[in-house]
């Protein structure tokens, strides 16, 4: 099925200048009558062309534009391509493998996939699916992933945020030679990956996203710098990211502090992992300290100037624009009372993954922190997701992990 599909006049420019989605609150009108997803053409209320996408009434995002180029055949050969092209546009990761073997293959819209994001983990390739448009073509990119990268196994699963507003199933999928196959959930072994030279076990299904939060990896290997016989906190430190760059650097002392019991447990497994390997010191456990509980309270209670390196980095606290202005307040009393914590000259890495608070804000939200701290504070980096998790230009919601290294001065 294809339709023609015309926009409101007024609701145009945001797509000419190649924002992916529209809303049905810009539609004036859509031909043939809608019976089934299919691809569209749209076109200006003048009837100038403006892309081509897909179009789905059941989607929560009506119409994905796809395409600007009115030549551009749609289709499955077409996807496929947008999703090779996806994969090959990270070819310098993998002469990397050595030391990284974790990698993004596609950040979504970024890379011009609506809702799908694809990680590879050493063999293993995980797809997290959050529109109709992508669990549409998921044979598609399973077929794309087995001829380019021949992976032990693929797992599709589906972002349990946007499943019910999709209405997606939430079974897990698997893939093996590109052909689907059932398997034991429970018999699923976890994987090893490397990153940056620090080894991870990843569990097969659990785990927060795709099971690791690859988009942090230049942010951990630069915390390194500034941990040398340092006194470290590790908050929201989930199973020890940045804690074990903290230790390979070798750092005096790390506090981790988390919500979840299981993921200290697990970052102290991945410690004695990385001493038998030998990729941090030996007497590396001896070092590191774990306490669960709320992070916001737990950090309340230290010691006042006592840490030279603090992290921060907590779960999206405004997951809608709505939630915003408590989710500043929140940003601003966490890193108010890091400020206290840390010694004069500390390095504080502060971060937010919330999409909806935009990079000068959070800057702002640092000064409002340091000003009620009665201390000064000096951005000496802007920090963003790694660029395997490009920002696409067109699409500045694509920009959603923002983070600054400060020093306190006091």
């Amino acid at each position: 099925m294809e339709y023609k599909v015309t926009i409101k006049n007024g609701k145009e420019k945001q797509l000419l200048n190649h924002h992916p989605w529209v809303f049905s609150g810009a539609i004036e009108n859509i031909t043939p009558e809608y019976a089934e997803a299919g691809f569209a053409s749209v076109y200006t209320s003048e009837g100038r062309f403006i892309a081509k996408g897909y179009y789905d009434e059941k989607s929560h995002i009506i119409l994905h534009l796809l395409s600007w180029n009115e030549k551009d055949v749609m289709g499955e050969e077409f996807i496929k391509k947008l999703f090779k092209e996806s994969i090959l546009r990270r070819s310098e990761f993998f002469s990397e493998a050595s030391t990284t073997n974790a990698i993004r293959l596609c950040h979504s819209e970024a890379d011009f996939i609506p809702g799908l994001v694809a990680d590879a983990y050493a063999s293993r390739v995980k797809l997290v699916i959050s529109s109709r448009f992508a669990y549409s073509f998921l044979q598609s990119f399973v077929d794309v992933i087995e001829a380019l990268l021949k992976p032990s196994l693929i797992i599709a699963t589906t972002d349990k945020e946007y499943a019910s507003a999709e209405g997606l199933s939430e079974k897990i999928r698997f893939f093996k030679s590109g052909k689907e196959v059932k398997l034991d959930e429970g018999k699923i072994e976890p994987v090893r990956i490397l990153e940056g030279g620090i080894y991870y076990e990843i569990p097969a299904l659990r785990g927060q996203k795709s099971g690791f939060y690859i988009d942090q990896r230049e942010n951990r290997i630069l915390s390194e710098r500034y941990a040398k016989d340092k006194v470290c906190l590790d908050v929201c430190s989930y199973t020890g990211g940045f804690t074990l760059h903290l230790l390979k650097a070798g750092a005096k002392k790390v506090k981790a502090i988390d919500s979840s019991e299981s993921a200290l447990r697990h970052l102290l497994f991945q410690v004695h992992l990385n001493e038998e390997k030998k990729t941090i010191k030996e007497d590396s456990r001896d070092k590191v300290e774990i306490l669960s509980g709320d992070a916001f309270e737990l950090i309340r209670a230290e010691e006042r100037n006592k840490y030279d390196l603090i992290i921060l980095d907590p779960p999206k606290l405004a997951k809608t624009k709505g939630k915003l202005e408590d989710a500043l307040r929140a940003y601003k009393d966490l890193n108010r009372v890091a400020m206290e914590k840390i010694k004069n000259g500390g390095i504080i890495f502060t971060f937010s993954c919330s999409a909806a608070l935009k990079p000068e804000d959070f800057k702002k939200m640092v000064s409002w922190s340091a000003k009620d701290a009665k201390v000064e504070a000096q951005i000496l980096r802007v920090l963003s997701q790694s660029e395997d998790h490009p920002i696409r230009a067109s699409f500045p919601e694509s920009e959603y992990l923002k983070g600054l290294v400060i020093r306190i001065i006091k």
